[in-house]
């Protein structure tokens, strides 16, 4: 949940003009590729990340599935999780979420969150069951609405779906109430019986420049000639506002490995619900970080020096768990 409708100077590249994204990604040691993929809800951009130093796909310490947040893509600066993790040794994918980036669908429209989480499972699942990487630890790893994403696709996923582990970053699981639509808006425009879901007419709250703390980053943000600056659409905050409460519901179903990792300061999604995630989930391997202050975008808001200490503590928990689960995994719920 972290659009910006901060006019910036166009850039080429969320790095800058140059150099040209193979010589970039080479040079962070990375093998980069794009592609399209037709799920059953709609076709997908998608994108993958490889070490350089892997031989083979699978020739790697894990995989790792990637959902953004609201209003951005996986092109921008959501890549620094991907590129992180590929550098630490794992394989990474990552889809525009339905109605994001180059994704099919209604620019900032995601009215139905069970189709756009299965569209992206599919593609996910699609690469898990891949021989290359069905004997690997494979982790599912959401930032903001993309971590409500994330957890709506573990509770979809079939049994044999094989996850090690689950990642969120500031998940959307509670909504602020200063950050709430409002109650009465969604119930009138409700009467037009969904003819005004699409309308882009809700107030914004200032979501970006809320998210990031950094203001030289949040002008990168802004400069991404994806991202969704419009005002939210009437479908979209009603689909959240369902989605946050049928998951509140069901954190007793996760039984997973999981990290949650929040900022005390984030006022876009409230750290009070990954709080309630490890209190009422029975996983016996679970784990929350909260950081004292900081803002919703713990990679691409803070100071590098924060930056850096989440990193650490996200590639200190994935490394962990590979080496104590190996190509054993926890499943979907029962």
């Amino acid at each position: 949940m972290a659009s910006t409708g901060v006019p910036s100077p166009a850039r080429k590249y969320f790095w800058g003009d140059s150099p040209e994204p193979d010589e970039y990604y080479a040079s962070l040691g990375l093998r980069h590729s794009e592609s399209y993929y037709q799920s059953p809800c709609g076709r997908l951009f998608t994108q993958s990340f490889h070490p350089l130093s892997a031989a083979h796909d699978g020739d790697v310490k894990g995989v790792v599935f990637m959902t953004h947040g609201y209003g951005t893509d996986s092109s921008w600066l959501f890549q620094y999780f991907a590129i992180s993790y590929a550098q630490w040794g794992y394989a990474v994918f990552c889809a525009d979420v339905l109605g994001h980036g180059r994704s099919d669908g209604i620019h900032g429209y995601v009215g139905d969150m069970e189709s756009a989480a299965r569209a992206s499972l599919s593609f996910f699942l699609s690469i898990r069951k891949a021989a290359a990487y069905a004997p690997i630890p494979a982790f599912l790893l959401g930032e903001s609405m993309g971590g409500a994403a994330t957890l709506l696709m573990y509770l979809r996923s079939p049994p044999d779906a094989g996850w090690t582990g689950l990642i969120f970053s500031a998940p959307l699981f509670v909504i602020p109430e200063e950050m709430y639509p409002s109650r009465v808006r969604l119930f009138l425009y409700g009467l037009l019986l969904g003819f005004a879901d699409t309308w882009a007419v809700l107030p914004d709250n200032n979501i970006g420049g809320k998210a990031i703390r950094d203001p030289e980053k949040l002008k990168v943000a802004g400069s991404n000639p994806r991202r969704y600056c419009g005002a939210p659409r009437v479908g979209t905050m009603r689909e959240l506002a369902r989605l946050t409460e049928l998951l509140q519901g069901s954190f007793g179903e996760v039984m997973a490995p999981f990290l949650a990792v929040h900022g005390t300061g984030d006022v876009v999604t409230s750290p009070e619900g990954s709080k309630m995630l490890y209190e009422r989930a029975p996983s016996e391997d679970k784990s929350l970080i909260l950081y004292e202050g900081m803002c919703h975008e713990l990679i691409t808001g803070e100071s590098d020096e924060n930056r850096d200490r989440v990193l650490a503590d996200l590639r200190a928990w994935i490394d962990e768990r590979v080496r104590r689960y190996g190509s054993s995994t926890v499943t979907t719920p029962p």
